[in-house]
């Protein structure tokens, strides 16, 4: 945890904001210089000491995703076309399928594969939840194939192809109502203000996504995405198709929240919306980024 330092040098006081950390066998410590007079604020000393801890986990993780990145690109570079076909073309399955099943899909792995490699139809299974898989592979190959800026109407593009064939009439369309999610605290904006928090989150992305990790930003594009929740249903799908929207363009391999991963990603989520701290679903993200690409580790 930081903690503020005062050090006398002479007649003269500074004060110095540190934290120590762990990494690689051995004790580090970081230092940041606050003055010769504390900051009045305490949101202020709040920020600066979330400012520290951010930097102390990026150092934590930078050489583990500098390795995977560098790897991963590596041998990209050595397959094949086919072979890079097929190798999309499983995790789109294992994608929609984790992502699909956290919403509450009632398609198995089994089915989703059969459905989206093959054009088998499912029996007795809900037709919605077969649409909006058909829909969602549609939005997962255009985001592949897209090579231009983020924008709100590409966005709410993606979002028309997975609802457009179950649920019509919310497709592609920003919320123009109140939500509420069950099982959260949290709140989210008011329609109002919805159009207000997007323009925002562009401003943000444009300005920050060479400031980042890709690993890191995408994390946090999906964080911020999510908490605006800008339509009536579908938020976390968008929100995780824009995390590997960031990855795929910067050659880090995409993104899979398990399912049975999704206490902890909900909790995680919760937790940094709840107290606008960012750290919360970064660690989570992070670490099962990195759990999930050990054969790049090295």
């Amino acid at each position: 945890m930081a903690s503020i330092r005062k050090r006398k040098i002479g007649k003269r006081t500074y004060y110095y904001l540190e934290h120590s950390y762990k990494a690689d066998g051995k004790i580090n410590l970081i230092s940041r210089y606050l003055g010769q007079e504390l900051p009045y604020d305490a949101r202020q000393i709040n920020a600066l000491k979330k400012d520290l801890e951010l930097e102390i986990m990026r150092r934590k993780w930078q050489k583990e995703l500098l390795s995977i990145k560098k790897n991963y690109s590596k041998e990209l570079r050595k397959l094949p076309k086919i072979a890079k076909d097929k190798s999309i073309e499983a995790f789109m399955v294992d994608f929609i399928f984790n992502s699909d099943r956290i919403e509450g899909s009632k398609l198995s792995y089994k089915d989703t594969a059969n459905l989206l490699v093959h054009g088998s139809t499912p029996k007795n299974k809900p037709v919605k939840d077969i649409k909006e898989a058909e829909g969602y592979k549609k939005a997962f190959y255009d985001m592949l194939r897209y090579k231009g800026s983020l924008t709100l109407a590409k966005i709410c593009s993606w979002h028309k192809m997975i609802f457009e064939n179950s649920y019509p009439v919310i497709a592609g369309k920003i919320r123009g109502h109140k939500i509420m999610v069950t099982g959260t605290r949290v709140s989210f904006p008011h329609p109002e203000n919805i159009n207000r928090y997007m323009d925002e989150f562009f401003r943000w992305y444009k300005n920050n996504k060479k400031k980042y990790h890709p690993v890191e930003f995408a994390a946090l594009v999906h964080l911020k995405f999510v908490t605006i929740h800008p339509f009536t249903d579908g938020n976390g799908r968008i929100s995780r198709l824009l995390a590997n929207f960031v990855l795929y363009n910067e050659n880090c391999p995409m993104s899979n929240i398990l399912f049975g991963d999704r206490v902890a990603y909900y909790t995680a989520l919760e937790h940094s919306q709840l107290y606008d701290e960012d750290k919360h679903f970064l660690r989570y993200f992070i670490r099962r980024y990195v759990k999930g690409n050990k054969e790049y580790l090295g």
